[in-house]
């Protein structure tokens, strides 16, 4: 996969409200086929809602490509109610056991997931669609920011989605510490991802127009590979930005 830029590409796919509408027909229709007609009439439903102003107009052959493949990769088990870990990610709601953030109201958070092909860390931009695995352990069916339905997957809610990293300021170079989790762009020849990352030593020097000219040793933990990087390539993990309750 081509490196997932984490800025905010145009819009595609379906909307939050759209998949919701989706994933009830999905529920009530259980086995019972759904023809053309139907996916026509729910595309102009779609293309008339003031959710979709602004945004391409859907294609009736995507629905029934959605229902098609959600239709088949559903292993979920039948329940009313989802952990509020699921709940609070797909339906941006107050959560407390999320780590770091008890009590605290995620409406406007973003996410990232870490990807099951590389091991990197991408942007999330729609959660659409949830399941429960007969280990107990739930799943998320996620789109990426700047990616189309072709690259949607799933992935562990627990061990791989999280609060979005963030960038810091040349200013803010301080509040990085060793031994800081961090995400780092790391660049090869033939790709560049973000990864997890340890801050191993940390060499600071004086500030100059440029901004920021500190030093920092780190270590990969998908392969164990050190580099010494600027500023500019990582991302801090949010509680280290701003600590929760201030």
């Amino acid at each position: 996969m081509n490196l997932r830029p984490r800025e905010r590409q145009p819009f595609s796919g379906f909307t939050k409200a759209e998949v919701r509408k989706m994933e009830k027909v999905l529920n009530e229709s259980k086995e019972q086929s759904l023809d053309e007609d139907f996916f026509k009439i729910l595309a102009r439903i779609f293309n008339r809602s003031s959710n979709r102003a602004g945004k391409p107009l859907l294609k009736w052959t995507e629905i029934k490509n959605w229902f098609s493949k959600n239709k088949t990769d559903r292993r979920s088990k039948d329940t009313e109610e989802l952990p509020v870990e699921l709940e609070a990610v797909s339906r941006n709601k107050s959560i407390e056991t999320t780590e770091g953030m008890k009590g605290h109201d995620i409406s406007n958070l973003e996410f990232e997931a870490r990807s099951s092909v590389d091991g990197a860390w991408y942007d999330v931009d729609t959660f659409l669609s949830h399941r429960f695995l007969d280990s107990g352990k739930i799943e998320a069916r996620v789109r990426y920011v700047g990616f189309g339905a072709e690259e949607d997957e799933w992935v562990n809610v627990r061990e791989n989605v999280r609060q979005r990293s963030v960038a810091l300021e040349h200013s803010e170079c301080q509040k990085v510490k060793v031994g800081d989790l961090v995400v780092c762009f790391q660049e090869r020849e033939d790709e560049a991802r973000y990864f997890d990352a340890h801050v191993i030593d940390i060499q600071r020097r004086l500030h100059d127009i440029r901004g920021c000219r500190c030093l920092f040793l780190i270590s990969y933990d998908h392969d164990n590979s050190q580099e010494r990087v600027q500023l500019g390539r990582l991302c801090c993990r949010p509680e280290r930005v701003t600590p929760v309750g201030k």
